[in-house]
């Protein structure tokens, strides 16, 4: 005699079969945010390895300058002689090339030397990273009037 599976049997094994798929669809779901959370975490590293390299770059930046207002700038401004003035600030500005007030100074000092064309251009290489720098300006209006 066949002997038929009880309704409970049944009932079991469909839960069974039920609970086993659930189970491989909630790992499924659950190993998808792994992946995405370690894809985060990856683009994460790479952005605070970026902002650590730019931090290096900064540092340095600071220090050359440091370097170049010890060994050159505060030189060129207790220099009497124009001309190793002028020498300073461009071994200065070749180690810290961004900073404004140098070029204006650089400026002043190629002005009071009689080169107006140089003088103009580090007038304006102090307005570009100066936009602001009125004393720049006036400077600048100074020499390309008496061209």
């Amino acid at each position: 005699m066949k002997r038929t599976p009880s309704l409970a049997f049944v009932c079991g094994l469909l839960a069974a079969a039920c609970l086993t798929a659930c189970n491989s669809e909630m790992l499924e779901r659950q190993a998808e945010q792994i992946r995405q959370q370690e894809a985060e975490i990856a683009r994460q590293r790479k952005e605070l390895e970026a902002l650590a390299a730019g931090q290096k770059v900064q540092d340095q930046k600071y220090k050359d300058c440091v370097r170049a207002f010890r060994d050159y700038f505060d030189k060129a401004q207790l220099s009497t002689n124009r001309e190793e003035a002028i020498s300073l600030y461009r071994q200065g500005l070749a180690i810290c090339p961004d900073d404004d007030v140098a070029h204006y100074e650089l400026g002043r000092a190629l002005a009071d030397a009689g080169r107006p064309a140089e003088a103009a251009e580090a007038f304006e290489a102090a307005l570009k990273i100066n936009p602001d720098f009125d004393e720049a300006k006036r400077q600048l209006e100074a020499v390309r009037s008496k061209r």
